[in-house]
């Protein structure tokens, strides 16, 4: 793994720092994209996007600090010098973000559920830049295992899953849905506001899946925050889809018995006339 890029005499280039650059960069060409396609002011919702990722970086510190009370205690130098005391929660930039888009739409006025669709996208696209320079730099660090398909990390014994390559991959096709489901929604085949809640399954779901063999957690007490925050995530929209999607999924379930009803009936009255024949 390689935490430093490169150096420049005393300055140093850090691979996750550059990643995170082209993360910000390629989720802004996106946005920039999707705005397009639409007739709200690109200014205004760069504004946004800029103010709500710093509602974001804020209350991803705060939920750091918060489950890790016992080591920040309620010293304001500890949350503010993050070289010093590092930790942050990726949910906790995900609900600051949110929280900043949606603030900012109702003080404007804007369709807050309109909106959203068109950064999911974008999000699932920095995600992914993020998760490979987590995977290049050796900052998420996957459990032991004996499997092809591993890595030996400096500092950790034996080799390692490769926990941050698979999410990045599976983020980047995220990325790819959403911009599929976009246009669904833009043809109203979908209603708006639906690639929130797609997200929320889609990132709980990656999130799920592969806590269990990351090395480091964030615990709530004794449990693993991610773990169990996306277990609830993953339920409740799942839920949510089967109850919006419940007449598609009972008429496809009707007619796929009907074919194999159909199919079998068709089979047994073959039978029956070879059977006939032969006798």
């Amino acid at each position: 793994m390689l935490p430093i890029l490169f150096s420049i005499g005393p300055v140093k280039i850090y691979t996750f720092g550059v990643f995170l650059v082209l993360a910000f960069f390629w989720g802004c060409f996106f946005l920039w994209k999707n705005i397009r396609l639409t007739a709200y002011k690109e200014e205004e919702v760069f504004d946004m996007a800029f103010i709500s990722l710093a509602f974001g970086i804020f209350f991803s510190r705060l939920f750091y600090v918060a489950l890790n009370f016992s080591d920040f205690g309620v010293s304001p130098l500890k949350f503010i010098l993050i070289n010093g005391y590092p930790g942050l929660s990726i949910y906790g930039f995900i609900f600051g973000f949110l929280f900043g888009c949606f603030t900012i739409c109702y003080l404007k006025k804007i369709d807050f559920f309109s909106l959203v669709d068109y950064f999911a996208s974008p999000a699932f696209l920095a995600l992914g830049f993020g998760k490979l320079g987590a995977f290049f730099s050796g900052t998420e660090v996957g459990t032991k295992t004996k499997i092809f398909l591993s890595l030996k990390y400096f500092g950790f014994d034996g080799t390692r899953h490769l926990t941050a390559f698979y999410e990045a991959l599976l983020f980047f096709f995220g990325f790819y849905l959403c911009w599929k489901l976009l246009f669904e929604v833009r043809k109203e085949q979908l209603f708006h506001g639906f690639l929130l809640p797609f997200f929320a399954w889609y990132f709980s779901l990656v999130y799920f899946l592969f806590d269990k063999i990351k090395e480091n957690h964030l615990y709530f007490k004794t449990k693993s925050f991610n773990y169990w925050l996306s277990l609830i995530l993953l339920l409740t929209t799942s839920l949510y889809f089967i109850y919006y999607f419940r007449s598609p999924i009972k008429k496809y379930g009707k007619n796929f018995i009907q074919t194999i009803y159909f199919k079998a009936r068709s089979a047994f009255k073959k039978a029956r006339r070879k059977d006939k024949k032969t006798d």
